[in-house]
């Protein structure tokens, strides 16, 4: 399998990798990898996953499932030499990013997930948007452009009409830019309702997990709290005036709360505790940055 790579930062400085959503890439996480790198020294390494961008965009269809793409991920640490790394992943790269924190938490030093799901527990609702992604798959062949203005005017990503029509443009582009073939059996395939759900596999996730949320994502508000409650070390920070992309509608507020929880967990690594605070809403809350609110079920229910 052959990735395409977008770094920014320092070879020197920690690694984090960065995984875009469906129809995304590298372009479409640079905000937020940009202010990482440069907010924390780190290495920002951000790949085209498997059929999007400029990667490769097999005819195996089984090389889309998400459990393959964590797979390709750990791979192309392995081939970095990265050791353990942090890992962000958002939508569907969270999905990915948490499925490697279920299957391998030992290969990392954190995780940060924004908007993203365990999976579809329930089998007749998996089914449902199993069916749903199949036929989106489809309309992706038939009418790549049409499917992608379909796509972008989802009340889900309703919020990035706040950044100007230059932004929805560059962000069209960006995603026509991606293999209609490579997308379709990305949605089919490796879909939320095609992945296997991890909701056993919850408790086996000892990462610290940081799960980002748009505060106007009412729906991923709520799967945020119950990964918060389900995921052994886990806090949520809210991103006032956000929707599902938040590292794209408020970047810098996104980037500060995740560099905040990352450079945490540096200090307690390299074995400073005076540089480590004492409290683990502390520990994952982007001190003094406005409008974000990070809770762990623990201390909501101290009260």
């Amino acid at each position: 399998m052959e990735l395409a790579v977008s770094e920014h930062g320092p070879e020197a400085g920690v690694p984090i990798l960065v995984l875009h959503g469906f129809t995304g890439s590298a372009q479409a996480m640079e905000p937020l990898s940009e202010r990482l790198a440069a907010g924390l020294a780190a290495r920002v390494i951000c790949p085209d996953l498997v059929g999007h961008g400029r990667s490769e965009v097999p005819d195996d269809a089984d090389l889309y499932r998400v459990e393959a793409m964590a797979g390709q991920v750990a791979g192309l640490a392995d081939a970095l030499e990265l050791g353990t790394f942090h890992l962000a992943g958002y939508s569907m790269g969270g999905r990915v990013a948490l499925t490697l924190g279920c299957t391998a938490p030992h290969r990392l030093r954190s995780l940060t997930l924004i908007g993203a799901s365990a999976g579809i527990a329930d089998p007749a609702e998996r089914r449902r948007r199993t069916e749903a992604d199949e036929a989106r798959a489809e309309r992706i062949a038939s009418d790549f452009a049409a499917f992608v203005d379909e796509w972008m005017a989802d009340p889900l990503f309703a919020g990035q009409a706040a950044l100007g029509e230059a932004h929805l443009r560059a962000a069209r582009d960006q995603r026509l830019a991606s293999s209609p073939a490579g997308l379709a059996r990305s949605l089919a395939t490796g879909g939320t309702g095609a992945m296997t759900p991890l909701h056993e596999r919850l408790v086996d996730c000892e990462v610290p997990t940081l799960l980002v949320v748009g505060a106007d994502d009412s729906k991923f508000c709520a799967i945020a709290d119950y990964l918060g409650a389900a995921l052994p070390t886990a806090a949520v920070a809210r991103i006032d005036s956000a929707g599902h992309a938040a590292h794209v509608e408020r970047p810098d507020v996104t980037a500060a709360a995740i560099a905040e929880f990352v450079a945490g967990l540096e200090a307690r690594t390299a074995g400073d505790p005076a540089a480590m605070p004492t409290t683990v809403i502390e520990a994952y809350h982007a001190a003094g940055v406005a409008g974000v609110e990070a809770r762990t079920a623990r201390e909501r229910d101290r009260g």
